[in-house]
């Protein structure tokens, strides 16, 4: 339980690399890369006095544990979202975290493990509670908790603020500082240390001094354009993309279409060319230039607007259908 100290809302990442989702028909779970997704955050909820909690979806359901197959003859149960009131009993909708070294398990009802599978389909992308029997299989009810969420700090750190008033001294107590520190500055000044008082003495009045030679004078004059150009960055990224062939083959001898992107998310990047292609269901890929292997793009776009050139794979050709995504 302590991976959801004070956790208020998680993401749960699987062995296999994808984030538990709650799908869009508001009934079936799901797992996919795209973490950044507001389908793959979990409100947590505890219950049974800390001890099992539950996982409320973006669309107001529960993460539930079913007594259905998932296939028959197979032993995996299907997951589901449900409703907190319904035909689902209280305890479907409870999971004990039981720890892992820096991962968890998420224990149902009756005894089994959360699980991300994979595989081809219908298994891949699949979630089922069950208990693995094969040692390869093993690692497939580990999860790591992404905190997204905590809840607010606690009423006693809170309240600390308040002793910093009645900590500092009283007005009366505020005219005995002053002196100290002006006995500070008076000792260079004083005739007690002839010696260094020249030195001392010169040397703030250089710094002080007003005039175009004046050791400030330069470091102000040059930081500033500095600052300025470093407040205007590029406005984008240019992208110049091309769609695959149904075996990912890409036609090299035609000029690639490009536009300007600005952010680095990669589903907001896979939105717009959804758009521009007018393909429904994509995956955005990068190109090997020594063998040209294609790779899907999972993670952020490089900060520094590089230029990037990306290849379109539609998801439902035969080279799509290779992707374990």
């Amino acid at each position: 339980m302590e991976l959801f100290d004070r956790a208020k809302a998680v993401r749960l990442r699987g062995h296999h690399g994808k984030y538990l989702m709650a799908g869009e028909d508001e009934e079936r779970v799901i797992q996919s890369r795209y973490g950044s997704d507001h389908a793959a955050r979990w409100d947590v909820e505890f219950v049974d006095g800390g001890r099992a909690l539950r996982l409320r979806s973006c669309h107001g359901r529960f993460l539930a544990a079913t007594s259905q197959p998932f296939l028959l003859g197979a032993t995996g149960k299907k997951v589901i979202q449900a409703p907190a009131a319904g035909s689902f009993n209280d305890s479907s909708l409870e999971w004990e975290p039981v720890r892992d070294g820096f991962q968890v398990k998420l224990k149902s009802y009756s005894g089994h493990f959360l699980r991300a599978n994979g595989g081809v389909p219908p298994w891949r992308n699949s979630i089922t509670h069950d208990v693995p029997h094969r040692t390869a299989t093993q690692d497939w009810v580990l999860w790591d908790v992404d905190i997204v969420q905590i809840h607010p700090t606690p009423a006693k750190t809170r309240s600390s603020p308040s002793k910093d008033p009645s900590a500092m001294p009283p007005p009366s107590a505020a005219p005995a500082v002053l002196p100290s520190s002006t006995s500070r500055t008076s000792p260079p000044s004083g005739p007690s240390d002839p010696d260094k008082s020249p030195d001392y003495s010169s040397s703030r009045s250089t710094s002080r001094s007003s005039s175009p030679d004046a050791v400030s004078s330069p470091h102000k004059s040059t930081f500033s354009p500095t600052l300025s150009n470093r407040q205007t960055p590029a406005p984008g990224r240019t992208i110049h993309y091309t769609v695959a062939d149904d075996n990912g083959n890409v036609d090299d001898s035609m000029e690639w279409p490009s536009f300007t992107f600005i952010g680095t998310s990669v589903p907001e990047l896979t939105s717009k060319l959804k758009k521009m292609t007018r393909l429904d269901d994509i995956i955005v890929c990068t190109r090997n230039p020594l063998n040209h292997r294609l790779s899907p793009l999972y993670l952020q776009l490089p900060p520094n607007n590089r230029t990037m050139q990306l290849v379109v794979v539609d998801a439902e050709s035969s080279y799509g259908a290779s992707f374990d995504i």
